[in-house]
């Protein structure tokens, strides 16, 4: 209550307030008819805002956002007798200005531009992006490293990032002969590709991604980690990914005072407002 003169004499209540973990949930909205015989590895919407891709290791469907029960097969690369079976699909993407140009990429490290003018059917590409193996060094590793996880076109439309084991590359759409730069995330691996072999992780995919200026790219690694790399200047950065960042920062101040943190308050006071 309150008295004459505005003073408050009762007894006041605030909220609490409990911090607690976000939750996301996802709902189906809309469920597309089976059109796929294998795990579909890559979706793209197209640039019209009407139509997607959806692709597996042998074909790509077209889809209209508003038919959920049919498809248009656009890509088929599946061969009469499946012992004739010499690469897969293993991502692709529409450009993200012209509605009629998506991109495809397979496990021999070939990308493929398609035209959907072209025909209904774009087993026929309009340009392949391949790198030529130097002489001489052709491996037991060499094909399954040149894998390709993942393509993503810039936001301009006129470059292609490619990531495979080892590295990502850079494409310009313009020119197919070789990219325009190359930057290595697991090149210390390399000595290890036949311990890599044998436990199966020579065959773990990483995603790639451009800034909307196309002057930095980052990528997955190994250890909760990504890779960071300026497009320009070619510098790269490491961090990780963890819900427990109070963790690094004990480790961080554990480098910093040679494994003892029985440190003086005033020392670990400034780590502690550093690594924050």
């Amino acid at each position: 209550s309150s008295s004459a003169g505005g003073s408050f004499s009762g007894r006041l209540r605030l909220p609490s307030v409990h911090s607690t973990d976000v939750v996301f949930s996802a709902r189906c909205r809309r469920l597309y008819g089976n059109q796929h015989a294998y795990h579909i590895n890559s979706l793209s919407v197209n640039s019209d805002c009407e139509t997607f891709i959806s692709a597996d290791d042998l074909r790509i469907n077209l889809w209209h956002l508003e038919s959920s029960g049919s498809s248009f097969n656009i890509v088929d690369i599946k061969p009469n007798n499946m012992e004739d079976l010499t690469e897969v699909i293993t991502s692709a993407e529409f450009h993200p200005n012209q509605c009629n140009l998506f991109a495809y990429s397979s496990s021999k490290g070939a990308i493929r531009l398609a035209d959907m003018r072209a025909s209904a059917l774009c087993n026929n590409h309009a340009k392949i992006f391949d790198e030529q193996e130097a002489p001489g060094s052709r491996s037991f590793f060499c094909e399954i490293i040149a894998s390709i996880s993942d393509v993503k076109f810039s936001r301009d439309g006129r470059y292609i990032l490619a990531r495979d084991y080892l590295t990502v590359k850079l494409w310009d759409i313009n020119m197919d002969s070789k990219p325009v730069a190359q930057f290595k995330v697991h090149e210390h691996l390399r000595s290890k590709l036949c311990d890599l072999y044998e436990s199966d992780s020579i065959f773990d995919k990483f995603q790639c991604c451009l800034s909307d200026d196309g002057s930095h790219l980052a990528t997955g690694s190994y250890g909760n980690t990504f890779r960071t790399f300026d497009t320009h200047a070619g510098g790269a950065d490491t961090l990780e990914v963890t819900k427990t960042p109070q963790r690094l920062r004990t480790e961080r101040m554990r480098a910093a005072t040679g494994g003892s943190l029985s440190a003086s308050p005033s020392l670990v006071s400034g780590l502690m407002g550093r690594a924050s």
